[in-house]
């Protein structure tokens, strides 16, 4: 048996490590050594192993389509870039990259750019989930530096999770604190979001609180806390500057607790426990996310929410601090070397002139790029206006991610050189591409990633790339050798590159910068290879890292003191009206990831919500006609969704909730940023993806219908078409305006195959089925009707069977399942794949009565914990209908 090879998770920041066995069968497992995850996975890292193989990858360079070899690829990269540069100046050409990169290949993209092209104009998806949390903790503590570790969050004796569905997004983190909560009872959580979420169910308080007022709150507390005498006075006055102005403007815009709660649309009782909570406790963290960072003030957000730590100097000590929670798996890694357009690599200014020649110094150019280039919104647009020529995409998907996403496409559509390196080839974007280069993924590179405690690990290859597909760097490295840079671009492998990465790091830095890991400048490759996860700094006076920052008071700005910042409160830019009503939040579900280029690729992953659907309180579907599991289409200034209606007390009324997950490849008409404007956070440039004004209406299809095929097909029809791909079948959910007439015909037209033929049609009331056996095995079965029609599992189930009786063959045309037969129902775990009528089954028949006891029983909830919510949900059912 192979040994098994210690990786990391590619998913979320929390950066767990795994151990990785390679085979036929690669087995994948947490690692229970690795300090981010101490021996927990969620659903998602589970199924990492069913999530690799050649099916849908790119495996050879393309361009115009054609496949060529390498060198034709490169040649032709380098040739384009440079001659738009020639022609038009280095402005004209623009990189986005992603967080997916590993940090070596994003510093050899970032060298690349910024000190051989001469512009700046290299941004990343980072940019739609961290920049604002980036910004905030640069005006406040001098440097992006996330103070805090994941110890802290079990040594404090309040959380405040604010703008995070933990629960969901970061579900191994979550998992540490419902482990903490258990081993002491008296620790508290306090969640912050306007929708009821799975985080919610170990909250002691949910503020439910209007959407985009998190400011007004957090300006509040800091009022309360001058008022309450609960300020650390010492600490303000040795270690900040700015308060008197930061409480000012607090007191301006929420003087009183019951001026938050008018602000906020909250019961004053719930403010002021809140309050209370945070005065009281003086071990206290607050965690936020994506619901305070997506917002065109959520740089202001996230300074409201520091301004409180630091006026009570609950900063640099065990249990306390603001934890910003990034969401990919190396976006702090891109965020190290300069992976964002208004940064330089190592933490420098980019518009710091001194910094500028240390770098260009260092790397051995003349120069480097000496203002900000064009952040990711920016960027598109000037794709789409021409003033960039070319763009070379690395590793994102945004045509489905971006905000505005039709115009994203049409702008990449019309721009002279779209240059794509993926590791799949049915993505949006690389429908967008004029050359596409072959990228390796998980499993099949080196490097490092940083999660969000500043925890540096090393993702290793535990097999070989398939096809031509190749590194990120080793692509970079050899355009830029192309054009002339092969002198500053010697690398050899990833070892090479994390040694000048580090180097840099504690380059002429003596102490200015908090970011230094200049103590691996030296690493050899042999202890590259096995290097240990590590908090940075890394340095002489940190030479085995630290778990937090700023313990001494001291922060790395001019005058060694933190910052204190003034918030005005803002609304947001676009608000509801009478056209579009309600507001749309967008988010993650619990096992998809981004676009689901990876997740969707397991079974295990897209049956728990397998639509994409539109989240809404009843007393809103009452309003606007809307009937739990119908259709409606969500339109917005900018454009339209098809969904399924799920009808939610937990959400507030006057909003809405889209998953921004689904793409053309899995969904038509169904991606969320298609229908969110692009409007920016003035500072930071990150778009406001949770407050897109909306409405909300049934869409009334002359038909609906499924399809369960063996084979993957590309002739389902219909104006809403979801492809789920599922155990032994694909499963495609379809409706249409309009009908083909005679769905026989339809049928031998587009689904004709060998085997046996078994069909039922009612044209009158618009009724067909239809199946297709091949040696008494199942291939097919599709199903049309106007409304009515039945639950898909068991239909399922008969695709696991070798050969359908005769009692199983008329079940199909019936269109209900054979007497006696065990339906598992919808998928409720996804990690031991148990189904709702096997739940609820097991809650009746063995008389179960816990979630501990579910788990006994069937092992529900007994791995990632996120299906546990939904178990308690399905419990309290169970109970009310006895």
């Amino acid at each position: 048996m192979a040994e098994a090879i210690a990786t990391v998770c590619p998913y979320c920041g929390v950066g767990c490590g795994l151990k990785v066995r390679p085979g036929v069968t690669v087995e994948v497992k947490p690692d229970p050594t690795h300090p981010a995850n101490l021996g927990r996975v969620c659903s998602k890292g589970a199924a990492l192993g069913e999530t690799l193989g050649e099916s849908d990858r790119l495996l050879q360079p393309e361009i115009g389509g054609v496949p060529v070899a390498w060198d034709a690829a490169l040649d032709e990269v380098a040739c384009r870039l440079r001659s738009v540069i020639d022609a038009h100046g280095p402005q004209a050409v623009a990189f986005y990259v992603s967080g997916q990169l590993l940090t070596e290949d994003y510093y050899v993209v970032n060298k690349l750019m910024k000190g051989c092209l001469g512009a700046a104009n290299i941004d990343t998806n980072s940019r739609l989930c961290m920049s604002s949390a980036v910004a905030a903790y640069k005006r406040a503590l001098g440097e992006d530096a996330v103070p805090c570790s994941y110890r802290d969050i079990e040594e404090a004796d309040l959380l405040v999770l604010a703008g995070s569905n933990a629960a969901w997004t970061h579900p191994v983190l979550y998992q540490r604190i419902v482990a903490e909560k258990q081993r002491r009872p008296a620790l508290r959580v306090v969640v912050v979001d306007p929708r009821r979420t799975a985080t919610c169910d170990i909250a002691d308080l949910h503020l439910a609180l209007r959407p985009g007022t998190d400011a007004w709150l957090f300006n509040g507390l800091l009022s309360y806390l001058a008022r309450e005498g609960g300020l650390d006075q010492g600490f303000v006055e040795t270690h900040t500057q700015g308060f008197e102005a930061a409480l000012e403007a607090a007191r301006g815009a929420a003087p009183s607790i019951p001026a938050v709660a008018a602000a906020c649309e909250l019961p004053a009782a719930q403010v002021a426990e809140f309050f209370r909570l945070f005065l009281r406790t003086e071990k206290t963290v607050t965690l936020w996310s994506q619901g305070l960072n997506q917002s065109s003030s959520g740089v202001d957000k996230g300074a409201a929410l520091i301004n409180c730590h630091l006026a009570t100097g609950r900063i640099g000590r065990p249990g306390m601090g603001p934890f910003s929670l990034t969401g990919q798996p190396n976006a702090m890694g891109g965020r190290e070397v300069g992976g964002l357009a208004n940064q330089l690599a190592a933490h420098m200014d980019i518009e710091d002139d001194e910094a500028r020649e240390r770098v260009a110094r260092f790397w051995g150019v003349p120069t480097v790029a000496d203002t900000p280039g064009l952040k990711a919104v920016d960027l598109f647009e000037a794709v789409a206006d021409g003033r960039v020529k070319a763009v070379w995409i690395m590793a994102t998907n945004p045509v489905v991610s971006m905000p505005d996403a039709d115009r994203v496409r049409a702008a990449l559509q019309a721009c002279e050189h779209v240059i794509v390196s993926d590791c799949v080839r049915g993505s949006d974007t690389v429908a967008c591409a004029d050359v596409l280069l072959p990228a390796a993924t998980w499993g099949e590179k080196d490097g490092t990633v940083t999660n969000s405690e500043r925890r540096i690990s090393r993702m290793r290859a535990f097999m070989p790339p398939p096809g031509d597909a190749r590194p990120d760097w080793w692509i970079v490295t050899e355009v830029a050798r192309r054009m002339g840079y092969g002198d500053v671009f010697p690398y050899r492998s990833p070892a090479d590159i994390f040694r000048e990465h580090a180097a840099l790091s504690g380059f002429e830095n003596e102490g200015r910068r908090v970011f230094d890991i200049g103590a691996l400048k030296d690493i050899d490759d042999a202890h590259y290879d096995v290097l240990a996860p590590l908090q940075w700094p890394v340095n002489a006076a940190h030479p085995q890292g630290g778990a937090r920052l700023f313990a001494d008071g001291c922060f790395p700005t001019a005058d060694g003191r933190a910052r204190l910042m003034p918030v005005t409160p803002r609304a947001p830019v676009v608000v509801a009206g009478d056209e579009y009503p309600l507001v749309m939040n967008t988010g993650r579900i619990r096992d998809q990831w981004h676009t689901m280029t990876r997740t969707a690729r397991t079974p295990r992953l897209t049956t728990h919500l397998p639509e994409p659907f539109v989240q809404i309180h009843p007393l809103d579907a009452d309003l606007w006609h809307l009937s739990d599991g119908a259709l409606a289409q969500v339109t917005s200034p900018q454009g339209s969704l098809l969904a399924r209606v799920r009808l939610d007390a937990a959400q507030r009324p006057g909003a809405v909730f889209v998953p921004m997950h689904w793409n053309e490849a899995y969904a038509r008409n169904a991606r969320a940023n298609a229908l969110t404007a692009a409007i920016t956070d003035p500072i930071s440039g990150q778009p406001e993806f949770k407050h897109a004004p909306v409405r909300v209406a049934p869409f009334r299809p002359v038909w609906e219908g499924f399809l369960l095929t063996r084979e993957p097909l590309s002739a389902p029809l219909g104006d809403y078409r979801v492809h789920i791909p599922s155990r032994g079948f694909h499963r495609y959910e379809l409706a249409g305006e309009s009908s083909p007439g005679d769905w026989g015909q339809w049928v031998q037209a587009h689904l004709l195959g060998p085997g046996e033929w078994m069909e039922y049609a009612d044209p009158a009331a618009g009724r067909y089925r239809c199946a297709r056996l091949r040696d008494g095995r199942l291939e097919l079965v599709f199903f049309v009707a106007p409304a009515g029609l039945p639950e898909r599992s068991w239909l399922g189930q008969m695709f696991a069977e070798d050969f359908l009786d005769d009692m199983a063959r008329m079940s199909l045309l019936a269109g209900r399942p054979v007497t006696g037969m065990r339906v598992v129902g919808r998928q409720v775990c996804a990690c031991f794949n148990v189904g709702l009528n096997t739940l609820v089954e097991a809650i009746g028949e063995q008389g179960l009565t816990s979630v501990e006891a579910i788990g006994a029983a069937l092992q529900a909830g007994t791995n990632c914990g996120s299906c546990v919510p939904e178990l308690r949900e399905i419990l309290a059912q169970a109970r009310r209908s006895a």
